[in-house]
């Protein structure tokens, strides 16, 4: 039986040769705000700071509002990368800008629409605790997934992503 080492392929080229051409973002984006979410859940059972607000009416109606926005974002943005055959895996090389549709508005609306279905679900499920972490999961999206994206874009796609970067905002 040969081994790896034997015939002097490294098993894991494919990975590393793909990891070098993309924007280095090995954690799954929408695990941020699933952890950040659930972060806030344990806090409310450890610091329990009243959410009888989120009780209200008028905020339930916001976050159905909040939730319907979202799914806007996320379903055009989803089905705009499956068309374009673009890759959804931060750690693969894209292989197109996405400058028209929901692109217009933002250019990252994916997340976007996670941080407004994160609102959302804090207006049902909610206590003060989302909110409070809310910016810092703006944070870490920004410095530790988008920062590294737009660095990647830059280099992948130079001119065209710069020009693109003039005219559309970054969230929203």
């Amino acid at each position: 039986m040969l081994s790896f080492a034997a015939t002097g392929v490294n098993p894991l080229h494919f990975f590393m040769e793909n990891a070098k051409d993309s924007p280095g973002v090995y954690l799954p984006p929408p695990l941020v705000y699933v952890a950040t979410f659930f972060a806030a859940v344990f806090l409310q059972k450890k610091i329990f700071i009243n959410d009888a607000l989120f009780q209200v009416t008028a905020i339930k109606i916001a976050g159905a509002l909040l939730l319907a926005i979202a799914l806007v974002f996320l379903f055009t943005s989803l089905r705009q990368f499956f068309q374009t055959r673009n890759t959804l895996v931060p750690i693969k090389p894209a292989t197109s800008l996405q400058t028209t549709g929901i692109y217009t508005i933002s250019r990252n609306p994916m997340y976007a629409g996670l941080a407004i279905l994160y609102l959302g679900l804090a207006c049902f499920l909610g206590n003060w605790w989302h909110l409070i972490l809310f910016p810092l999961l703006l944070f870490m999206v920004q410095v530790f997934i988008i920062i590294p994206e737009e660095k990647y874009l830059t280099r992948r796609f130079g001119e065209a992503y710069l020009q693109y970067r003039k005219k559309v905002r970054r969230w929203v």
